[in-house]
C-alpha cells in the first residue's frame, strides 16, 4: 500500500505508511491518503466476527492495518496492537455497545485514559511512533492542536515514549474546566501546553504554517497528531468495523438479522467521520453517514447546500470540541468526491478559499450523487436541543451522555426515517469533561472516575502566546535546544 497527496497531480510516486506516519503533512501541503482503499468481503467480516469473539480488539486491529500498513512486520504489528489496545487500557471489552430507544445504539468509545474517543487512536499512534522512531534511531517533534480532546489524548500517549517532545496548541479559555486542567496538569519537560490568543481555527492555521515551512520542518523533525496525519484516521477506522460486528453479534442473538446500520457522528474537524467513510468506501455495510454538528454547522451547510465556507471564527458552544469552521479532514473527502483530481482539490483549498473565503459544488454531478454513492446526511444540533436530548436520553434509557454525543443523537432522531438499519451513535466522551451542561441539563453532577478526583486543583503548566507562528517557532527552538 501506498500512500498520495490529496494535492498531488498524481505522477509522483507514493510513500509507504511509516514515511507518511511521520511526515504528517504532505510537501505540497495536501493530507495523505492511501492509492485506493482495500476491499472487505462478507467473509472476511464473518472471519473478523469470529476473531472478535475469540481474540477481541487487538486481533481485529491488526487486520485492519494489516490492509493499510505493509512496512511492518506482521508480527511486530500484532504486538503493537496489543500494546495500544490492552485490558488494562481501555477496559474488557474494547468499544462495547449499548442499546438505547428507537433502534439507536451506542459505542462507547470513551473508556480509555483521558475518558475520550481520541484516546482510541492516539493509544495506537503513540506505539507506532515509537516502534519507528527506535527503527530509524530517530526523534520527533509533534506539533498539535486541540479544541478539547486530541491535546491530553495526544500528551497521554505521548509523555514517556523515547525520542518524542510535544507542544501543544489550544484555544486560551475556549475548553472546558476539566479538558484545560487535563492538559495542564502535566508536569514533563516534553509536553509543552501552549495557549494561543483566538480560537481552535487560530491554533490549526498556526500548525500547518509551521509545518508548512519546509526548512524549519525538517530542521527540528516536526511531525502531527491530528488528524490530518493517516495514522490517526486508519486507526479510527478499526472501532466502526467493531462496532458494526458487535451490533450485528447482539441483535443476531436476538434472532434479527443486520443486513447494513448507519453512523452518527459528532464533527467539526471532519476527522471520525472521515474514518467513517473509508470504512464504507472498503465495503463495511453502511446505509448512511449521519454528520451532526452544533452551532457552527459549515459542514452541514456543505452537505445541504453544496457550498463550503468558512467562517470568520467559531462560535462558542457547549460542545465546544466541535467549535470549528475550517474543517482540516473535509479535503480528503473532497479529494474523493471528485475523482481524485489533486489538482482540481488544490485550486479549491488553495486560492478559491483564500481569495473567496468559500467553493461552491453545488451545480456538480458529483454533488448531485452524494447521498446516493456516499450516504453522507446531515443536521444541526443546538445548546437547547443537547440539554433536552441529554433529559430524553436519562429518562429514556438511564444513560448519560456528553454534549457532542447528545448532538449526534439529536441528528440521528432527526433523520431516523431517512436512513436503513439500526443507527451507531459514536460517543465523543464521558460526561463529566462536560459537567457544567450536564448539571444544566439533569440538576445533578455527572458521575466522576476516581482517576479524575481532584484533578481541576493540580498545578498547571501552560504558556500563554499570541498567534503568530513566528514567536511558535522561537518558542520551539528554544525549548527543544534547552
Amino acid at each position: 500500500m501506498r500512500y498520495v497527496s490529496t494535492r498531488g497531480a498524481g505522477a509522483a510516486a507514493g510513500l509507504p505508511f511509516c514515511d507518511i506516519l511521520l511526515d504528517g503533512l504532505a510537501p505540497d501541503g495536501g493530507l495523505y491518503l492511501p492509492e485506493h482503499y482495500p476491499t472487505l468481503t462478507p467473509g472476511t467480516l464473518d472471519r473478523w466476527q469470529g476473531l472478535l469473539a475469540s481474540d477481541g480488539y487487538p486481533a481485529v486491529a491488526y487486520e485492519v492495518l494489516s490492509l493499510f500498513v505493509d512496512d511492518i512486520p506482521d508480527a511486530d504489528l500484532r504486538a503493537i496492537c496489543e500494546r495500544a489496545y490492552s485490558a488494562e487500557t481501555f477496559g474488557d471489552p474494547v468499544v462495547p455497545v449499548v442499546p438505547l430507544s428507537d433502534g439507536v445504539w451506542l459505542a462507547k468509545l470513551s473508556e480509555g485514559p483521558t475518558a475520550a474517543f481520541k484516546d482510541m487512536a492516539m493509544q495506537l499512534l503513540g506505539q507506532l511512533f515509537e516502534y519507528e522512531l527506535g527503527r530509524r534511531d530517530q526523534t520527533l517533534t509533534i506539533l498539535g492542536a486541540t479544541s478539547g480532546d486530541t491535546g491530553s489524548a495526544a500528551e497521554y500517549a505521548m509523555r514517556g515514549r523515547r525520542g518524542i517532545t510535544v507542544f501543544m496548541l489550544s484555544p486560551q479559555g475556549r475548553m472546558s474546566p476539566f479538558q484545560q486542567a487535563q492538559m495542564f496538569s502535566l508536569d514533563d519537560p516534553h509536553i509543552v501546553n501552549l495557549a494561543v490568543d483566538g480560537v481552535f481555527d487560530d491554533c490549526q492555521d498556526l500548525v500547518k504554517d509551521v509545518m508548512g515551512d519546509a526548512a524549519f520542518k525538517a530542521a527540528h523533525n516536526l511531525g502531527a497528531v491530528n488528524s490530518i496525519n493517516w495514522g490517526r484516521v486508519v486507526a479510527q477506522v478499526i472501532y466502526y468495523v467493531v462496532a458494526y460486528l458487535r451490533v450485528r453479534t447482539a441483535l443476531a442473538a436476538a434472532g434479527a438479522a443486520v443486513p447494513t446500520v448507519s453512523f452518527a457522528v459528532p464533527t467539526g474537524n471532519f476527522g471520525n467521520i472521515c474514518a467513517a467513510h473509508v470504512a464504507r468506501e472498503m465495503g463495511l455495510p453502511v446505509d448512511a453517514l449521519i454528520l451532526a454538528t452544533n452551532e457552527n454547522n459549515v459542514l452541514d451547510e456543505f452537505f445541504r447546500t453544496g457550498v463550503y465556507r468558512v467562517r470568520a471564527g467559531a462560535e462558542e458552544t457547549s460542545s465546544p470540541s466541535m467549535d470549528i469552521s475550517k474543517a482540516s479532514n473535509f479535503e480528503r473527502f473532497v479529494f474523493d468526491l471528485l475523482g481524485r483530481d489533486g489538482v482540481r482539490v488544490a485550486e479549491l483549498f488553495g486560492p478559491v478559499l483564500r481569495d473567496q473565503g468559500y467553493f461552491d459544488l453545488s451545480g456538480t454531478p458529483e454533488f448531485a450523487s452524494i447521498r446516493e454513492r456516499y450516504g453522507f446526511v446531515s443536521g444541526t444540533s443546538t445548546h437547547a436541543d443537547r440539554l433536552a436530548t441529554i433529559r430524553a436520553v436519562e429518562a429514556a434509557d438511564g444513560v448519560v451522555i456528553d454534549p457532542h454525543t447528545a448532538d449526534a443523537v439529536k441528528v440521528a432522531l432527526d433523520l431516523r426515517a431517512d436512513v436503513g438499519g439500526p443507527i451507531i451513535v459514536t460517543e465523543t466522551a464521558l460526561p463529566v469533561k462536560f459537567s457544567a451542561t450536564i448539571v444544566e441539563a439533569l440538576g445533578h453532577e455527572p458521575a466522576r472516575p476516581a482517576a479524575f478526583e481532584g484533578i481541576e486543583d493540580l498545578p498547571r503548566q501552560v504558556t500563554e502566546i499570541p498567534a503568530e507562528a513566528a514567536i511558535l517557532k522561537r518558542i520551539i527552538e528554544e525549548r527543544l535546544a534547552g
